[in-house]
């Protein structure tokens, strides 16, 4: 397969076109996503259990290094809250360690997860990521926006809170410490919420946390809240310099440890981005998101990124949707905001020294606690219980066991719904519909089918394979002594099976020599190529043989009518059924 260097480079395919009238919208929509990040940085780097500073440093490469290599053209990489959350629970793991080990830690977490991310790209393994189903994700998302919101109850409050991912140890602390609240912290804290969702309803595009951060610096500024007896918390010094390159000093024990999270956010962390990258395309037709391609410029990202001490990043759902709202065009508008960082760290961060951490904490309560996706849940219970109850399982899964472990159950529900879906697929009986030649199934249609004592019709809706030729062998006994001593033929329809394994293929010379001994016979209709390749080879037609088998129910009907008649059965289907691999 030839590769193209722009399929490497997706730069390539608008940079060399690059219009004069996308750069107005790229200059606009790369400064309010940078204002926002300004915030949002600082405050899920708190999340994160990271000096704020280093969510302004993650800020900066992997930016730079997505606009070379990602595919979505609007795609808001950085510092996002599910992934702070995920990196404090990879590193919590380890006890006793000083700050300097944890941002170390959380530096070699970034890498590996840009090396699990790239090596998916590479090896075009992004279909892995289809375990996760949309209900665990959003089961999952919602009880982690819970756990991250209420974590940050100590800064709100103003209070001294042991840090947990279990949401019930959280309320609990909270409670225990009521008599301890800062309420001018609190204060501050509620009037941030109000500014951010009321700037919202207003103007969507507003930059409605830095008018907050302002609001917060300002207020311990001129009332020297900072001070006295009970002072507000503040942010505090931030180093005025750019994240220098080092490389990490990797450890293996710690690799060990690190490593089964890693793999977590790796695909948690591409989920949330591709999930955005695709709804916005959706809007766009002059490019298209490739999976593989992303994984590969989210992994280089993380890892060049861990060079210059920045923690795991992705693309962010709130500032994709603003960046897409004002105007981008390309990936220009995150380099746009790249620079807008370098200049506030190079200039700015002495601004920062007073603001109040509640702020931050206002801005985390109310970028997460959207993240919970209650008309998500309404719908699954209209449309789909199974759904639900998955939702529901892995939600309390994650508040009551923890967010590493309740990611885990989610992903081992899924693939247990998979299994028992292939396992005990759906087999329905047909029979003709008056007047027509179409053949349906007999329990939605009741009423408008014919059914024939003699004739037993069966759809299996699935391959047939190791997993199920058991439950195909033990439904079709039970839909035979249904039937009773009238049957005289089994026609199966093969027009929803795909596939069949070398059991599978045993399993039906089992079920045609079964039946043959019982003087009823076996016919098949509708049987794919690819199917009847494998019956050929597998040695089921020289039992079945070729006059048994038929491209339509009718036809077998027809041959079988025939038949009882005592006439010779017509050759429709000889021909066609030996062109195998048509």
């Amino acid at each position: 397969m030839k590769i193209s260097l722009k399929s490497i480079l997706p730069v390539l395919e608008w940079a060399p076109n690059y219009k004069r009238s996308w750069l107005k919208g790229d200059i606009g929509a790369g400064l309010t996503v940078g204002i926002m990040l300004i915030p949002q940085g600082m405050a899920y780097a708190s999340i994160a259990g990271l000096p704020e500073v280093y969510g302004l440093y993650a800020s900066i490469v992997p930016l730079l290094i997505y606009a070379l290599l990602g595919t979505s053209r609007q795609l808001a990489v950085g510092p996002v809250a599910m992934v702070s959350l995920l990196t404090a629970t990879a590193i919590s793991s380890f006890e006793g360690i000083t700050i300097e080990q944890y941002i170390m830690y959380a530096i070699i977490l970034a890498f590996l997860v840009g090396a699990i991310q790239f090596l998916l790209g590479i090896f075009k393994l992004g279909f892995l990521v289809n375990f996760l189903s949309h209900p665990v994700i959003s089961g999952f998302t919602s009880a982690a926006a819970l756990i991250i919101g209420l974590s940050q109850l100590k800064s709100l409050l103003g209070i001294d809170i042991p840090r947990s991912h279990h949401i019930h140890e959280i309320l609990l602390n909270a409670i225990s410490k009521f008599d301890e609240i800062n309420w001018i912290s609190f204060g501050i804290g509620s009037i941030g919420i109000l500014i951010i969702i009321l700037s919202k309803k207003i103007k969507k595009g507003f930059p409605s946390q830095l008018l907050a951060v302002v609001f917060g610096i300002l207020a311990v500024s001129i009332f020297g809240l900072n001070q006295g007896n009970n002072p507000v918390k503040i942010v505090g010094e931030i180093p005025s310099s750019l994240p220098g390159f080092s490389i990490p000093s990797f450890d293996l024990k710690v690799i060990n440890i690190l490593l089964p999270m890693a793999a977590t956010i790796a695909f948690v962390s591409f989920m949330e981005s591709i999930a955005v990258a695709k709804a916005i395309q959706l809007k766009h037709r002059d490019y298209k998101v490739v999976p593989n391609q992303e994984l590969i410029g989210l992994g280089l990202a993380n890892i060049i990124g861990s060079f210059f001490q920045s923690y795991p990043t992705t693309g962010g759902f709130s500032r994709t949707a603003v960046s897409d709202q004002a105007g981008a065009k390309t990936t220009m508008a995150s380099v746009v905001s790249a620079i807008l960082i370098v200049i506030t760290l190079l200039f700015l961060t002495p601004y920062f020294h007073n603001l109040p951490k509640s702020i931050l904490a206002a801005v985390i309560m109310v970028a997460v606690f959207g993240l919970i996706d209650y008309k998500e849940v309404l719908y699954l219970w209209k449309s789909n219980r199974t759904d639900f109850f998955l939702l529901l399982a892995t939600f309390f899964a994650t508040l009551t066991l923890g967010i590493e472990k309740g990611i885990g159950v989610g992903v081992i529900l899924s693939l247990v719904m998979v299994i028992l879906k292939t396992t005990r697929p759906h087999v329905a009986v047909l029979a003709n519909i008056h007047g027509t030649h179409f053949y349906r199934n007999v329990e939605r249609f009741g009423k408008d089918v014919i059914v024939k004592d003699d004739i037993l019709i069966v759809r299996f809706d699935a391959q047939l394979y190791f997993a199920n030729t058991t439950f195909f062998k033990d439904t079709l006994e039970e839909l035979v002594v249904e039937k009773g001593p009238a049957l005289q033929l089994i026609i199966i329809d093969c027009e929803s099976m795909n596939t069949i394994d070398s059991t599978g293929v045993h399993t039906l010379i089992e079920v045609l020599e079964y039946y043959g001994g019982q003087n009823i016979q076996v016919v098949f209709s509708g049987i794919k190529g690819p199917v009847r390749d494998a019956l050929d080879k597998g040695g089921v037609m020289n039992i079945l043989g070729y006059d048994n088998c038929f491209m339509s129910i009718q036809e077998a009907v027809d041959a079988y009518s025939i038949m009882k008649e005592g006439k010779e059965k017509p050759d429709k289907f000889h021909k066609y059924i030996r062109q195998t691999n048509k």
